[in-house]
């Protein structure tokens, strides 16, 4: 019977250690916890999260409007998540899909006044929402530090998501 080779067996998991474990849920329960709160705290205003982040990517944007796949990249959506996020907002009012001109296959997320105004009016209560909730819980310090972990761990997440993308 012939016996499988090192690279043939499965190398066995990485568990985390109990340092490791305290961190890794303290910082998905507080992500899950915090995200729902700010979700329910833009329902006052008809918008989910998804939403506000569109309208804000479109409101940083040279004329309020992005390419479709620049907007999905920037906002992290897939293609069909923002294309749904889009029929929804489009209904709303808050932004229209126009041809691309330049490249015909393509098409421009573009954000109408009403949907600027609903940003704008959105805005104060959101930013309240994150400092009370999270920001002014933190020295200028953690603040810092959070800021260089969490680049660091979003690069690696993007490098490996567009290498991903590529493979496909």
């Amino acid at each position: 019977m012939a016996s499988k080779s090192p690279a043939a067996k499965k190398s066995e998991p990485r568990w985390l250690n109990p340092r490791e474990m305290k961190a890794w849920r303290s910082f998905a329960e507080s992500q899950i916890r915090l995200l729902e709160a700010l979700e329910s705290d833009l329902s006052a205003h008809d918008l989910s999260l998804a939403d506000y982040g569109v309208l804000v990517l479109l409101s940083e944007a040279e004329g309020r409007k992005l390419r479709m796949t620049e907007l999905a990249e920037a906002a992290m959506l897939s293609k069909s998540r923002l294309s749904h996020r889009m029929k929804v907002m489009e209904k709303a009012g808050w932004v229209k899909r126009e041809a691309c001109k330049e490249d015909r296959r393509g098409s421009w997320a573009v954000m109408s006044e009403k949907g600027w105004k609903t940003l704008v009016k959105a805005a104060p209560d959101h930013t309240e929402s994150i400092r009370n909730r999270f920001v002014d819980h933190l020295t200028v310090k953690d603040q810092e530090d959070l800021a260089r972990i969490f680049d660091r761990v979003k690069s690696q997440l993007r490098d490996q998501y567009l290498q991903e993308e590529k493979s496909k």
